[in-house]
């Protein structure tokens, strides 16, 4: 059962529709300088450029260095780099891993510390995380939800750990969901943050922490990306149905953004951590492993047919197949030591009894 006494509070506004990035101007601070934090595809393409010319070259610093899983070192090194700039605002334009990098930038600009990750997560200095930059979250995928959460997942590649900078201060300012900028996107960066989507909204339905707010949130979640991935798998041009992913994505984000994630995140980190495996198919191919023990511990749970269809979907895609491009059934069973990650394992509102059999082809 949700718990007795709970609260609510996300303060992100969010926008949505097609082209709304070329109206960004009317949402970043009006005076000072932004820092853009982008990947180095986007510069490529020619984002760069075109959100110069939207808020003015003279006003704009661009940081590209963002990579897939971002790195902890890495963002010390660009917080170094950056301290100087003192920008009025962020606006971030990328996937998942570019969201939490700019919130993390948004807190660590300010927090006045030569190395703060290192200091906060390998030195275990105390986690007083400052009010962050404003950041406006242009997602250019449709999954994560980070444009609505209040943490940032930050991978230290050298402990091979994975950390959350997370408080009221990492909220992003605005989320802007423009799902042209979504249209790109080819099949598997497609079907990965959708997957991402999926697990959130199922994450918050079988957690301990849930509240009638975030299951709202988690079901129709669940319900528009059931009926909109595979419309946007078999057509990626499909505008509506990348609209409706963006929707799905951002309610998951909202969903999670009060409950966590719980068992299937847990599971997946070494994955990512130890062989590189994406985060939306190494936190959901062990879903449907997890439903099922779920439905059979809560016969009476009111979401039972929404987590039986999803099954269905993700059994008809061989997520152990995608996985086995990256690690197989030996390596995956040598991570087990690894999987119990604390906040998030104990967040599956219910007993686990074996991790091997979560992890074995359905």
């Amino acid at each position: 059962m949700p718990q007795s006494q709970w609260t609510h509070y996300n303060p992100v506004r969010v926008l949505a529709g097609p082209g709304l990035l070329n109206r960004l101007a009317e949402w970043t601070p009006p005076e000072g300088r932004i820092l853009l934090v982008t990947s180095p595809g986007f510069v490529r393409r020619g984002l760069a450029d075109r959100i110069a010319g939207l808020l003015g070259v003279g006003r704009l610093r661009v940081f590209s260095g963002v990579t897939p899983n971002p790195d902890m070192d890495a963002l010390d090194a660009a917080t170094a780099d950056l301290a100087g700039e003192a920008p009025a605002g962020l606006v971030a334009v990328g996937g998942g891993s570019v969201l939490d990098a700019a919130k993390v930038l948004s807190v660590t600009l300010r927090c006045g510390r030569a190395k703060p990750l290192h200091q906060t997560f390998r030195e275990k200095a105390p986690a007083d995380w400052p009010q962050g930059l404003p950041v406006i979250a242009a997602p250019t995928t449709a999954g994560t939800g980070a444009e609505a959460t209040p943490f940032a997942t930050v991978w230290d590649n050298v402990g091979h750990k994975k950390f959350s900078v997370a408080g009221p201060g990492v909220f992003p300012r605005t989320a802007l969901l423009d799902p042209e900028l979504t249209l790109s996107l080819p099949e598997e960066q497609t079907l990965y943050p959708g997957l991402d989507a999926i697990s959130h909204a199922l994450e918050s339905l079988w957690n301990r922490n849930r509240t009638p707010v975030s299951e709202a949130y988690a079901a129709r979640s669940l319900a528009i990306s059931l009926a909109a991935l595979p419309r946007v798998l078999a057509a990626p041009g499909d505008l509506d149905a990348r609209a409706r992913m963006q929707q799905a994505s951002l309610l998951g984000g909202l969903a999670i953004s009060q409950t966590r994630t719980a068992i299937a995140h847990s599971l997946s980190y070494p994955l990512t951590l130890r062989h590189g495996v994406p985060h939306g198919l190494a936190c959901s191919f062990t879903l449907e492993n997890v439903g099922a023990l779920y439905l059979a511990q809560h016969p009476d749970c009111p979401f039972r047919d929404l987590i039986a269809a999803a099954r269905g979907l993700l059994h008809g895609l061989d997520l152990h197949g995608h996985v086995a491009r990256y690690a197989d059934a030996a390596q995956i069973a040598a991570l087990t030591g690894e999987m119990f990650t604390a906040g998030r394992a104990e967040n599956f509102d219910g007993t686990i009894p074996d991790l091997p059999a979560l992890l074995a082809r359905p």
